[in-house]
């Protein structure tokens, strides 16, 4: 077993509690925090790949030493490969998947520590356990424990909407958790079947179970299971019907705080989305519910944010609809699409997390973010609006940066699994995505400045720049280098596949 599986949760977690205890004392606070983030991305890098058993119990195909004192039949049997304890397992894809969110994490971190006067120690308690829930959503192979874990990361996303101070803020963290008791319930019903018809949480060993005729998959139950966690996973990543709220909630968190509200639901939609693929790939009608879900999303989320004035809603409104480029790879289950979708995964948590602090920066100078009521800050910082306009032409997919090559594999995909027509989908809505950011770039930064605009200061934190740079430079690399990202996700997309 690898050590350092666990502690990817527990360090967070421990770090989370410490700073809840020093909150008012702003210099500890400031340095445990930033320390810790530091920490998070250094960790995956140096964890060898493995899987974690708590307790120790490991099967007992992994324990000789038990099984060689048993019955021979059992070595033939479902209990030789049982999971009795707790699974966490850490490959190449949750490596990767993990660094992102690590680095997402500690620049978020960083940047909140030097925008506020007083680094609030409630507020990176929940910053940190956020990012301990959906760690452990990504390494976990007991799908109980999922449910705890993505229950964990909902409160923590609230309780950063709470904290932000942003106006409506309570309405709409009120809100999310009333939606949440209804959709959260529906996962948690969805995993009680689950362990009513196999006996069993461990998503290995149900898995096992489907293919190897233990249990019987065309038990119509299997399809109820499925409906409703793909309606938890709708509920958790904001894809139609709870694309608005979700759009809210980004809208109502401070920019580093969305920026990183933003990864949870990239991560949390992709794990989930893998899981659901792992139980049910055989059941066509369920990737063609991903398909259409996330197809929905695209077109609504996309269409709402060029709608938009002001510039919180809108980046909500695109993180949502980018979202469906993931859904619609995983969907359409390919080997080829599900790479091409867990790439995306990659290239829109840095990418949106860029762009939530970019325009975070036009908050910070002006304590506005309506497009009409702003103007002409190109003369104030322009090496900044260089930055903020490079980050929209990669998330539209503009080359040669990874979202180029994400979607470009992407629709490649979908014209080789027969349905061109979502290419062609794609390429219109990258071209939404275009026009909406340039518009409201073009507001921001190059239309005469309004009478009665104040810029309350005209410079930013570097440690903001250093952070949407450093995210820039990652995309730039990854669009030159993709292979770096998609040779991490072969051996998984094969193993989705049936």
């Amino acid at each position: 077993m690898n050590p350092l599986i666990p502690v990817m949760v527990v360090l967070p977690i421990l770090c989370a509690l410490l700073l809840n205890l020093l909150h008012g004392k702003d210099r500890s606070v400031k340095a445990l925090a930033i320390i810790t983030a530091l920490l998070l991305p250094i960790i995956p890098l140096i964890a060898g790949y493995g899987v974690h058993y708590f307790g120790g119990y490991a099967p007992l195909s992994e324990n000789p030493s038990i099984a060689s004192g048993l019955p021979s039949s059992l070595a033939s049997s479902y209990l030789y490969s049982f999971h009795p304890a707790i699974t966490y397992v850490f490959g190449s894809p949750q490596k990767i998947f993990l660094l992102v969110l690590s680095i997402v994490a500690f620049l978020a971190v960083l940047t909140s520590m030097n925008e506020v006067k007083r680094p609030s120690g409630v507020y990176a308690f929940l910053m940190f356990m956020g990012t301990a829930a959906v760690t452990a959503v990504v390494l976990t192979d007991d799908i109980f424990n999922l449910y705890v874990f993505f229950e964990i990361a909902a409160l923590a996303q609230v309780g950063v909407i709470l904290c932000s101070g942003v106006e409506r803020n309570y309405e709409t963290a009120l809100k999310y958790m009333l939606i949440g008791g209804v959709a959260a319930p529906m996962l948690l019903l969805g995993v009680a079947i689950l362990l009513g018809i196999t006996g069993n949480v461990n998503i290995s060993d149900i898995v096992f179970s489907l293919r190897n005729g233990i249990v019987d998959p065309a038990n119509p139950l299997f399809l109820l299971a499925s409906s409703l966690l793909i309606f938890g996973w709708l509920y958790g990543t904001g894809l139609p019907p709870f694309h608005t709220i979700k759009s809210a909630v980004y809208s109502r968190a401070l920019p580093h705080g969305a920026s990183l509200l933003q990864a949870f639901s990239v991560f949390t939609f992709t794990a989930l989305a893998i899981v659901i693929l792992r139980m049910f790939y055989y059941l066509p009608i369920v990737r063609w519910a991903m398909v259409f879900f996330s197809l929905a999303g695209m077109v609504l989320g996309i269409s709402m944010a060029l709608m938009q004035t002001d510039l919180k809603r809108m980046i909500g409104f695109l993180a949502v609809g980018e979202l469906g480029y993931i859904g619609i790879g995983m969907g359409l289950g390919t080997a080829m699409s599900i790479t091409a979708g867990l790439f995306q995964t990659i290239n829109e948590a840095l990418i949106t997390a860029c762009i939530f602090l970019g325009f975070g920066t036009i908050l910070y100078m002006t304590g506005k973010s309506d497009t009409e009521e702003l103007g002409g800050l190109m003369k104030y910082r322009p090496g900044l609006a260089g930055l903020v306009m490079l980050s929209g032409f990669i998330m539209a997919g503009v080359p040669p940066f990874n979202v180029f090559q994400s979607k470009l594999l992407l629709i490649q995909s979908a014209i080789k699994a027969g349905v061109p027509e979502l290419g062609v989908i794609m390429i219109l809505l990258s071209i939404v995505t275009f026009m909406t950011f340039m518009r409201a770039f073009y507001s921001v930064y190059l239309k005469p400045e309004p009478r009665g605009m104040k810029v309350e200061s005209d410079s930013v934190p570097w440690t903001t720049v250093l952070s949407i740079t450093v995210l820039i430079i990652i995309c730039t690399v990854l669009g030159l280098l993709p292979w770096i990202a998609t040779s991490q996700f072969t051996g998984i997309a094969q193993g989705l596949i049936i």
